[in-house]
């Protein structure tokens, strides 16, 4: 397993993060993922032979958010 933190965009509220949250624990190969509201901090475990971390920030976007470059 291997863990990736990045800053998403756009979390407003518990729902948001819920929804973050949900998008990628549906994902194969994600073992968990935690969002935090105050700061934006997206941290998702997850297995590097079935999901990237393109397919990761993928899977936020298209759940309505924004990752932030960096």
């Amino acid at each position: 397993m291997e863990r990736l933190e990045v800053t998403v965009d756009g979390m407003a509220c518990a729902g948001c993060v819920t929804s973050v949250q949900n998008a990628l624990t549906g994902r194969t190969g994600v073992a968990a993922a935690t969002a935090r509201l105050h700061d934006g901090l997206v941290t998702v475990e997850f297995d590097p032979s079935a999901i990237d971390r393109t397919a990761i920030e993928i899977a936020i976007e298209d759940a309505g958010f924004e990752v932030v470059p960096g």
